[in-house]
């Protein structure tokens, strides 16, 4: 692929619901720019986005590739994304790298949820977009119908500037609504001029007034002569249009059938005539050495500066760190500086990437994508400049997981190979997190779904060989005691010489401090038992509250008094003052009251006006307290609870079913509470199943 100026490209990313068609768009963008002689299928696993075994297998997108398709002089780097939720940080990533963003929608489906979640995130990163009618060769799609629910959300913005012309149920051609001209399809890809059908002309009139009325608003002259009933001229309307669609007030909405190739070519045109190009948006980062703010804004003539959005991770083609270049003119002999790794990487090629497979090119100029291989200190986030003018740039805010599960290795001598693979995983996933839980002796995987966390464990086996198992997790209970008590303990043992002789009397009470295991307090008068066993007594303790005597979990918040005993001058020694100590500690514990404390965890949960009666009603049933609703923009609440860590777990699921995937939710632990008896009794036992 020859190199492209910063002018000459557009960086679009694809974005809607899932199953919407995304990737059969790219099929046929790649086939009607003459980049393939075949249209690849996602039923057939042969397309060129979804190259992984586990997409070919499931047959939609798990993550973002880019496709760069030459066009009318001009390169558009397409970014297709996944368009299921539990891969939010895949979009994130491609969004974060595009100027302008495609909206499709099925036109036998409608507006979804992931065509809300599309146009909230281009409103997020301020994108320049257009909407995209896919299926419209299905008998039952309707243009109209999408057209009157984009209206209905999001106002006169929506400006369709294609109709289509459909013949006994079929997509025969479409009028450009700009030239007021007809079109018909005449093979896959090609069309003809053709007169406009009487049974279409009334709903032109409406879309034709809707966009001239648009036109018209872009300036007073156009005003004046829209009023005066004036016509402009096509460039005029494509010159406003290109104008408004940068400043987001105009959203052109096209449509097309992916199968047969047809409005592809008027989208790959629209998206050259009406997207900017890098240089028409803002980039600014940090220069480290000055301190100062470097405006990047993709100007090739400055120093060169690159961000990392993206790292595939392929055990078969190795590493690629993707990157938009921010300014300056990448060269593969290029030395360059990863200030926020302190390490200079030297990239020797520079590719541009078509799904999996790489081409080199000799540069990237500013605003250009391209992949680096085998970067040994760069992760996704990271800032590639020069030692000279070392520059970073902000990092993409992305989802935090929140679905977590506990995995277990399969084949017993698999565990570095597992952690290995992971460690590859979570580089290339920047939504995918291992926590070791050392309390519970358990190893956490966090994603954002239960099918994200599935397909990881599916990925480990077919591309790394090695097996893993996911579990419901154990939740970090505690153990403290509610009342007092007071113990008289003699570890007394005679084994033939020297024996064992240790005697304590101790006091337990709760110590009000729920952060700390134990405070240790002595106040033994008269040397009943010498200063030199106190250490003695409180390693006894501190090994003690490791595990508790009520269920094997953790003790917090007991205060234990040493204050009398006795000892033997021969047979005294530590390990007997620690065993009595360690058995006076059990039987106090006790004797005084012991409780189960379990983890509290505050939520906030946004959903939908709608949705709140159901949501607060599913939080009760786990046990949570509802604390307040606060309303936010865009009709939606966000309700505040107290929720046990036992009710978060399987919560993701049951709240996408409840709100049609609208319903999002975060939270954070709060503090520690007595168990209710029913959960106490429950947790005790099933602890003493496992002993």
């Amino acid at each position: 692929m020859k190199v492209y100026r910063t002018d000459e490209i557009r960086n679009v990313v694809l974005l809607g619901h899932g199953g919407s068609g995304k990737t059969s768009l790219v099929e046929a963008m790649l086939y009607v720019s003459g980049a393939s002689n075949r249209m690849g299928k996602v039923s057939d696993a042969s397309t060129v986005s979804d190259f992984d075994k586990e997409e070919q297998k499931r047959g939609f997108s798990i993550s973002t590739s880019l496709i760069p398709i030459e066009w009318e002089k001009a390169k558009i780097n397409i970014l297709d994304t996944p368009g299921y939720f539990d891969f939010v940080g895949e979009v994130e990533e491609a969004v974060s790298a595009a100027d302008a963003a495609v909206i499709v929608v099925s036109g036998k489906a409608g507006v979804q949820v992931g065509t809300e979640k599309a146009w909230e995130l281009c409103d997020k990163y301020n994108l320049p977009r257009m909407v995209y009618v896919t299926e419209m060769d299905v008998d039952d799609a309707s243009f109209r119908q999408v057209v009157e629910d984009l209206t209905a959300r999001y106002g006169k913005k929506i400006a369709p500037h294609f109709q289509p012309i459909r013949e006994n149920e079929k997509l025969v051609g479409y009028i450009n609504v700009i030239k007021n001209a007809g079109r018909r399809y005449t093979g896959i890809g090609q069309r003809e001029e053709c007169e406009i059908p009487d049974y279409c002309k009334p709903n032109l009139e409406i879309l034709r007034d809707s966009l001239m009325e648009a036109v018209a608003e872009t300036s007073e002259e156009f005003m004046e002569r829209y009023f005066n009933g004036e016509e402009f001229s096509i460039e005029e309307i494509r010159a406003a249009m290109r104008t408004e669609v940068m400043d987001g007030d105009i959203v052109p909405v096209a449509m097309g059938s992916n199968t047969q190739a047809q409005g592809v070519a008027n989208l790959l045109s629209d998206i050259v005539r009406f997207f900017p190009s890098p240089d028409k948006r803002k980039c600014a980062g940090i220069n480290r050495r000055t301190n100062e703010i470097f405006e990047a804004d993709y100007d090739f003539a400055k120093a060169k500066t690159a961000y990392v959005f993206k790292t595939m991770v392929d055990p078969f083609i190795g590493k690629y760190s993707f990157v938009k270049v921010c300014s300056g003119v990448l060269k593969g002999d290029d030395v360059l500086y990863n200030a926020d790794t302190d390490a200079e990487e030297k990239p020797g090629k520079l590719y541009t990437m078509s799904g999996n497979k790489p081409s080199e090119v000799s540069e990237l100029f500013a605003g250009d994508i391209g992949a680096i291989a085998k970067l040994t200190n760069t992760r996704t986030g990271d800032t590639l400049s020069t030692k000279a003018s070392p520059v970073s740039y902000a990092k993409t805010d992305y989802s935090v997981p929140y679905t977590f599960m506990k995995y277990t290795v399969k084949n017993k001598g698999d565990e570095d190979k597992v952690s290995q693979a992971l460690a590859r995983m979570t580089a290339e996933d920047v939504t995918l997190k291992v926590v070791n839980d050392s309390e519970n002796r358990q190893t956490l995987l966090y994603g954002m779904g239960d099918q994200h966390l599935e397909i990881t464990a599916s990925k480990l086996a077919a591309r790394y060989k090695v097996e893993i198992n996911l579990e419901t997790p154990k939740v970090a209970f505690r153990e403290t005691i509610r009342k007092n008590s007071d113990v008289d303990m003699k570890y007394k043992k005679q084994t033939g010489g020297h024996g064992q002789y240790g005697h304590v009397k101790m006091k337990f009470e709760p110590s009000g401090d729920l952060d700390t295991p134990y405070i240790f307090e002595e106040c033994v008068v008269g040397g009943a038992v010498p200063k030199n066993y106190f250490p003695a007594v409180e390693k006894g303790l501190q090994e003690s509250v490791v595990k508790g005597p009520l269920a094997g979990y953790p003790v917090v918040g007991v205060k234990a008094i040493l204050y009398d005993g006795s000892y033997h001058p021969v047979d005294s020694s530590e390990m007997a003052f620690k065993t009595a100590t360690s058995q006076a500690f059990k039987k106090g514990f006790l004797e005084a009251s012991p409780v189960l404390l379990e983890p509290i965890a505050s939520i906030k949960v946004t959903v939908p006006d709608e949705y709140t009666g159901d949501v607060m009603g599913d939080l009760n049933k786990r046990r949570g307290r509802v604390l307040g609703m606060n309303p936010i923009a865009g009709g939606k609440q966000v309700i505040e609870a107290d929720i046990p860590m036992t009710g978060v777990f399987g919560y993701c699921t049951t709240l996408r079913s409840m709100t049609g995937g609208r319903g999002t939710y975060e939270y954070t632990f709060a503090r520690y509470e007595q168990a209710p008896s029913d959960v106490q009794e429950r947790e005790i036992a099933a602890r003493a199943s496992e002993e």
